[in-house]
């Protein structure tokens, strides 16, 4: 039976969630009914090192988006692709424009990851987006809340849009959490005698450290502990000023990029994500995969679904450093048993979006497009 031919297409396998989706259904898709190829804009991603050598990688000559479109034409044609697959709006606007140049057989698919609202970007911007994806066969959503909005801000069709979560690579964070690559000043700040809470992500008004460096502050009060600080952006010099006037600059670690967070995440006692919004929360289940706890916002739509409106996680109001101080010095304070109880449950969860599992319903969608007669 002749392979399904999947051109995968992103600016390039960087650091970052859609990267890492990419790169785990690149890795675990089944290469006896697929063969997956993956295009970037001429860019040396860091992820790169980590795909599969049996998954062929090909490179535009350019590294401008919009100077992309006819070389990418040309190669969907030339390479007879059955499908392109892209994720992220502007990057999925370039593969649909370069399928539909390339007159070719192949049905676009467009994956949907933003949480998009008229507070993020305008409406014409959303409609320009939806009347975009309308030239897709199907668009696949990252939670039921980006498939609400994909309806009703985007006006995408119901009947285009499945909802797959994000593919996690569960038993490699195992695996990479037992690791002992951590330098030397970094472990030394888990030898000392106090609580440690870690989180992760990039220094952006959108996961809003503020809240939990003000939170924080709340914690120390009543327990020693420390915070660790991982990742990089534009507010690292301003959330330094805050934690010093807060007066828990000698708590609080900024250690930037990791190549290895979750070794960072499983010596911790807690996990915090303090985020406004979310798409999915892959950090979550991240996680409780190493048996981390986690306190995260209720930060819609992806932190109650991951964690089930509090089944598996402490959930707290977005932008409440009262709340989220509440739910980190709960989560700090439980008993053996409770906790136990806390890391079994969350080992349970992130199983369930394991790469093996998630990916089989990337392969159902992929199958499913080339046979839907639909417009």
């Amino acid at each position: 039976m002749k392979k399904v031919k999947v051109l995968f297409f992103i600016y390039q396998l960087g650091a970052g969630g859609a990267a890492r989706t990419l790169l785990n259904v690149l890795n675990h898709i089944d290469q006896d009914k697929f063969e997956p190829v993956l295009v970037t804009l001429n860019y040396d991603g860091s992820y790169e090192q980590y795909l599969h050598d049996d998954v062929t990688l090909i490179k535009l000559p350019t590294k401008r988006l919009r100077s992309a479109i006819i070389p990418f034409a040309k190669l969907i044609r030339k390479e007879q692709a059955d499908i392109v697959f892209s994720t992220i709006p502007n990057y999925s606007i370039i593969a649909v424009l370069s399928r539909l140049l390339s007159f070719s057989k192949a049905k676009s698919i467009v994956r949907e990851a933003a949480y998009l609202d008229d507070r993020t970007t305008s409406r014409m911007l959303l409609k320009f987006y939806g009347f975009v994806y309308r030239f897709a066969k199907k668009v696949i959503a990252l939670s039921t809340g980006v498939k609400d909005n994909l309806i009703n801000r985007y006006n995408v069709p119901n009947h285009k849009i499945n909802v797959i979560y994000n593919p996690v690579d569960i038993d490699n964070i195992k695996q990479m959490a037992t690791q002992n690559d951590m330098p030397a000043e970094h472990s030394d700040l888990f030898k000392k005698d106090i609580k440690t809470i870690v989180t992760a992500g990039r220094l952006v008004p959108e996961k809003d450290h503020k809240t939990l460096l003000t939170a924080f502050s709340q914690v120390t009060q009543q327990i020693e502990s420390q915070l660790i600080i991982l990742g990089e952006g534009e507010l690292e010099a301003a959330l330094k000023v805050q934690a010093r006037d807060l007066n828990i600059d000698d708590r609080v670690h900024f250690i930037g990029f990791q190549d290895n967070p979750y070794v960072y995440f499983k010596r911790a006692d807690l996990f915090a994500l303090s985020s406004l919004t979310e798409g999915f929360g892959h950090v979550l289940v991240e996680a409780l995969a190493v048996g981390t706890p986690v306190v995260s916002t209720n930060c819609e739509p992806g932190a109650p679904e991951v964690l089930e409106d509090g089944k598996y996680g402490f959930l707290c109001n977005v932008g409440d450093p009262d709340d989220m101080a509440e739910k980190m010095s709960h989560a700090l304070t439980q008993t053996a048993t409770e906790k136990n109880e806390t890391v079994e449950q969350g080992y349970a969860r992130a199983n369930t979006f394991a790469a093996t599992n998630i990916v089989k319903q990337y392969e159902s969608t992929f199958s499913d497009t080339l046979n839907d007669k639909r417009r």
